[in-house]
């Protein structure tokens, strides 16, 4: 009896002494996504996509530079210089297709092509060239560029949508280290009630108040539960280094985590608070990441169309230069010029009727799957908040089953004190008793992973 109250005792003090500590080392949740998110490679990764939108941006806006081009040969054969000719240009692309250019050719020699023949001062020009038909209201570098500006919004989502699965699945690993780590508490503290056990029936039996068997069935308990501990460690250990591949320092420095830190205690209740979610609230699918990549990738899709429709119309492209002597560029003389027209046309326009239809397939084929998601979307984000509730209702009927059982157990110890009990219902109230703190452990770890699995669904990066 008095092995069992010093074993009474001993537990109380141990729990409130667990109680009283202020958890010094603990390592927080937020703590750790603060890391998660500076910090982890995978993220530095997804913000990459942002600069990738701004190069291709860059890239697009390019085919609208200024351009100059120069073109010069020369020939020389036995001091004779059969020709030197000289083409340079200055070219200023606009939105609509339209092309203005400035040139100055020159051409000296005794076997220029007549063609070629030139003022001895060379020959200025001014001119403008414009696609009457094919590429007036859109052509390739037109839709170059609206397909670049188009994909920073595809970038930003698809970057939100890589950082957000980081962050999950560091949060699934923080969940499991918290699992992990209450399972070896429990074991070691139900370790402990075993060791004590067996000590106080090991004493009584030397004092001939309990039969020698009693000895087996109490080291059966200390074998069983020292079995579970150390599994439990493994567990442990291998989550912790699982943990540990999403801490990470400046510099790309990668971080252990210290057998002395513990996970949050209080997780359940935080964690909410923690990814800005509200299970029961209503979610915009508008500023889903992936409905804006989706609407998107549509979004280019139709200006690829209005690319393949613009090729039905005829090419008939118009061009006019003003032509002067440098020397007689003040007077104007408007009947100097060269002009030139440009024009195809395919008869049957197969290639372009069936471009064309491919380009509405696509469309089709992105619209149909923009529609699935979102439904899709809609019924996992219903799922998610309905298995959130009934895991919190689940928790509320679990403690009652864990209260039950330990007031079965503490029972149960009394009837053992007064001689009225065995070693062997001890053990089966414990049993079920460590069960129940089990399914508790598991409930609590389903809970959780039902709220990050939410946030990854709401996808929402902040």
């Amino acid at each position: 009896m008095r092995t069992n109250l010093f074993y009474i005792f001993i537990f109380i003090c141990s729990s409130l002494s667990l109680l009283a500590q202020n958890s010094p080392t603990e390592f927080t949740y937020n703590e750790f996504l603060g890391y998660v998110k500076k910090y982890h490679p995978l993220v530095k990764k997804a913000d990459l996509k942002l600069n990738e939108a701004q190069a291709n941006l860059m890239e697009a806006r390019g085919a609208f530079d200024p351009k100059i081009e120069v073109d010069f040969s020369e020939k020389q054969f036995k001091d004779s210089e059969y020709y030197s000719i000289l083409n340079s240009s200055f070219k200023i692309p606009t939105w609509y297709g339209i092309e203005l250019k400035a040139g100055f050719d020159n051409a000296e020699g005794i076997y220029v092509n007549p063609e070629n023949t030139l003022p001895n001062s060379g020959l200025t020009s001014l001119g403008i060239s414009v696609p009457v038909g094919q590429g007036l209201f859109i052509n390739q570098r037109m839709a170059d560029l609206r397909k670049a500006k188009i994909a920073r919004n595809l970038n930003v989502a698809e970057r939100n949508l890589q950082a957000i699965e980081v962050i999950y699945e560091a949060s699934v690993s923080y969940v499991t280290w918290k699992r992990s780590f209450d399972e070896v508490k429990l074991y070691e503290t139900y370790l402990k009630n075993a060791l004590i056990r067996y000590n106080g029936v090991s004493k009584l039996i030397e004092e001939g108040d309990k039969p020698a068997i009693d000895s087996v069935e109490a080291g059966i308990a200390v074998k069983t539960r020292r079995l579970n501990l150390e599994d439990a460690k493994l567990k442990l250990t291998k989550a912790k280094l699982e943990l540990s591949n999403y801490l990470w320092l400046e510099n790309n420095i990668p971080l252990e985590l210290n057998d002395g830190l513990q996970p949050e205690d209080l997780l359940a209740k935080t964690i909410k608070q923690t990814l800005q979610i509200n299970e029961l609230g209503t979610i915009d699918l508008d500023n889903h990441p992936k409905i804006q990549a989706l609407d998107a990738k549509i979004a280019m899709l139709k200006v690829d169309r209005k690319l393949k429709a613009n090729a039905l119309l005829p090419k008939l492209d118009l061009s006019y230069n003003y032509l002067s002597e440098p020397s007689y560029i003040d007077n104007y003389r408007f009947e100097d010029y060269k002009i030139g027209v440009n024009f195809a046309f395919p008869i049957f326009l197969r290639k372009e009727r069936g471009s064309l239809k491919l380009a509405d397939l696509k469309i089709q084929d992105s619209e149909f799957g923009l529609q699935f998601e979102r439904k899709n979307l809609e019924n996992k984000l219903k799922a998610q908040q309905q298995e959130i509730v009934s895991l919190q209702k689940q928790q509320d009927y679990n403690d009652t089953l864990v209260k039950d059982f330990t007031t079965l157990l503490n029972a149960e110890d009394r009837l053992f004190e007064m001689g009225e009990s065995s070693l062997f219902i001890i053990n089966s109230r414990e049993n079920s008793l460590v069960s129940s703190q089990l399914t508790e452990i598991a409930l609590e770890n389903r809970y959780l992973n039902a709220v990050i699995g939410l946030y990854r669904t709401i996808a929402n990066p902040q």
